[in-house]
């Protein structure tokens, strides 16, 4: 019995320990996921996957990551990827045309996150030219090569995003190749890779259904999603898993929860966490014009403070001027609602999506107002005349640099080649050659800003001083060590004197006690000598006259 419970413990780790698959793969590592956040490139970083998370978001994606530049770039690998144990279930996105380069890529994030995603929808210009997302999809050999090796390397399953075919028939079978290849989970967005901008239109939900009920995994909605009510709909009306979000969520990110938020909270929310898990600033820049789109529309001049901002204190300032703006209209509005009527379901200062005006409906276009910004003012004026917008902003922050060349302006050439000289050279050569002549010759050179000289005199300058530093610290140190040796030599001198006095005042006492010694023996031998000299005169004494 102990034995039989043991064997089923051990089949049930080997189990766990086994990458999961479809299904299996949605319901036990996903959580059975079904708000998600859609990977959206400079967007869905950390900061943006922790608010999302915070309103009700159940699985987020990463943005998209270049393969390619994610293998060779440690740098690019190590300030993309960001992540933190509470940002989980996570799924990391790669666009790549190469299997090897997808498994490399692949392997250096399976142990931080739960799949891999192949990104086969993206279309933008961008992609084109670098041949990957939604350009890839007519080549179904090599998508079937990179989902295939991925998925029997990979510690992690692999899944995908596409975008639907004019053809339905083409479509679904393009979603079952997908899967036949190894693919663990499938996002559809439904609309063509020529759906895009102005012309984006509505995605076709009846496709997303079709290929859920042609495939045996997991399938993700994608498109239409700008309410709560938008994603029950779409799960009632297609049948599919789960349903992802990048628009909505971008205006709102507290879509998941059905809460549409006035939009200073959002913004200090995000602030903070941005403050957290720092991301480019470029980054928290677009998502504070995101939420706050409608707003900047009655409060322009909030717009030009986001724009100029150059740290996210003054994205915090931006936000605290616009609070105090929409917490007095909203006053007013409880009041005097009429004040603020729009075509906008909610008050401007309320979280909600931003739907792109019809390309067809010209008439509604041209009577829509919209509000010019002040470089658009500029280039209306003569004095811009003909000017691309790059030019225009050029020139305002250098009101003194030439843009243009004439045609009939005549070059003059280097004095040492045939190639065009720096008009500011100070040795009228092009660049090359000048670098060789001041590197030879140690010379600087303001043209082309070389200071060799400069920084050879500077640190010549600083060796001298340097040197004389470090001679005055060794005179001084001689002069202390002198200093010492006279006073120790004065010490042991007084020392020696005042033995000597000693010695010599013993020395003195010794010969005063010996002179006294030999006064004494002295007058003792003369009264001696004296009396053996005298003539003794001896009288007979009669008592000793028989002796």
């Amino acid at each position: 019995m102990w034995k039989m419970e043991e064997r089923q413990q051990v089949e049930e780790t080997v189990q766990d320990k086994r990458k999961l698959s479809g299904f299996d793969f949605w319901r036990r590592t996903l959580s059975s996921a079904k708000y998600v956040v859609a990977p959206m490139v400079d967007a869905s970083e950390l900061a943006w996957r922790m608010l999302s998370r915070k309103y009700g978001a159940q699985l987020c994606y990463t943005p998209m990551f270049h393969a390619s530049v994610f293998v060779r770039d440690p740098n690019y690998r190590k300030e993309a990827m960001q992540t933190c144990p509470e940002d989980r279930p996570l799924i990391v996105q790669f666009c790549a045309n190469d299997p090897d380069t997808f498994l490399r890529a692949g392997r250096y994030v399976e142990d931080v996150c739960d799949a891999v995603d192949l990104n086969l929808g993206c279309p933008q210009t961008i992609a084109k030219r670098g041949h990957y997302g939604a350009f890839l999809e007519d080549e179904w050999d090599l998508l079937k090569k990179m989902v295939e090796l991925c998925h029997q390397k990979l510690k992690v399953p692999v899944t995908c995003k596409i975008r639907m075919f004019e053809s339905k028939e083409k479509t679904v079978l393009y979603a079952q190749m997908l899967e036949k290849a190894g693919c663990q989970l499938l996002t559809v967005h439904g609309r063509t890779k020529e759906q895009k901008g102005r012309f984006t239109g509505l995605a076709d939900w009846d496709v997303i259904k079709l290929v859920r009920e042609s495939v045996s995994i997991p399938v993700f909605a994608n498109g239409n999603i700008q309410y709560l009510p938008d994603v029950d709909r779409c799960i009632h009306q297609t049948g599919v898993q789960g349903v992802m979000s990048a628009e909505g969520n971008l205006h709102n990110p507290a879509l998941f929860s059905g809460d549409c938020p006035p939009v200073w909270k959002m913004a200090e929310d995000y602030l903070e966490l941005a403050e957290k898990y720092p991301c480019p600033l470029s980054y928290s820049r677009g998502h504070v014009f995101k939420i706050f789109h409608h707003s900047l529309n009655v409060h322009p001049d909030i717009r030009d403070i986001i724009a100029s901002g150059k740290s996210l204190e003054c994205f915090r300032l931006a936000t605290l001027k616009l609070k105090e703006r929409c917490l007095a209209d909203a006053e007013k509005h409880k009041t005097n609602p009429e004040l603020f009527s729009t075509e906008l379901p909610f008050p401007y200062w309320i979280c909600q999506p931003y739907v792109r005006p019809d390309p067809n409906d010209k008439e509604k276009n041209k009577d829509k107002r919209t509000v010019k910004r002040p470089l658009e003012e500029k280039l209306q004026s003569p004095e811009f005349a003909g000017m691309s917008k790059n030019k225009v902003k050029k020139l305002l922050r250098n009101p003194l640099k030439k843009l243009a060349r004439s045609s009939e302006e005549n070059y003059e050439k280097c004095v040492a080649c045939a190639n065009i000289r720096g008009r500011k050279c100070s040795y009228m050569m092009c660049k090359n050659c000048c670098k060789v002549k001041t590197f030879r010759e140690t010379l600087d050179c303001k043209g082309h800003r070389i200071v060799l000289h400069t920084k050879n005199s500077s640190k010549a300058a600083f060796d001298q001083k340097k040197k004389e530093m470090e001679e005055k610290t060794a005179v001084h140190e001689i002069r202390m060590i002198d200093k010492c040796v006279r006073v120790k030599a004065s010490t042991q001198g007084n020392k020696e004197e005042r033995e000597e006095d000693r010695l010599a005042d013993m020395d003195l006492e010794t010969e005063n006690s010996m002179e006294l010694d030999s006064g004494d023996v002295q007058s003792e031998t003369r009264d001696f000598t004296n009396l053996s000299n005298d003539n003794l005169t001896v009288t007979a004494d009669p008592s000793f006259k028989d002796g």
